[in-house]
């Protein structure tokens, strides 16, 4: 049985390289979803969605990429934590 010192205590709240990226991947992610809400929110989204029932192209990229950066995140973080 391992002693619970504070190495012990030390070791388990490194961050590894991947946590890190994955961090800095959820944030990014969610700086990407904000612009989208933020852009869906704008006159010309809102007269552009209500005519044609998409929003713009800037807007979808950035729904689309924050999307991508927080699932890759959460897989990223999921890995991490089960690698132990």
């Amino acid at each position: 049985m391992r002693p619970l010192g504070a190495a012990a205590v030390q070791k388990e709240w490194i961050m590894t390289q991947s946590r890190i990226v994955a961090v800095i991947a959820l944030a990014i992610g969610a700086a990407l979803l904000f612009f989208a809400w933020q852009g869906s929110a704008a006159p010309v989204d809102q007269v552009s969605e209500a005519l044609t029932g998409r929003y713009t192209d800037a807007t979808m990229w950035y729904l689309v990429g924050g999307i991508a950066c927080v699932a890759g995140g959460v897989v990223l973080l999921l890995r991490g934590t089960s690698n132990g």
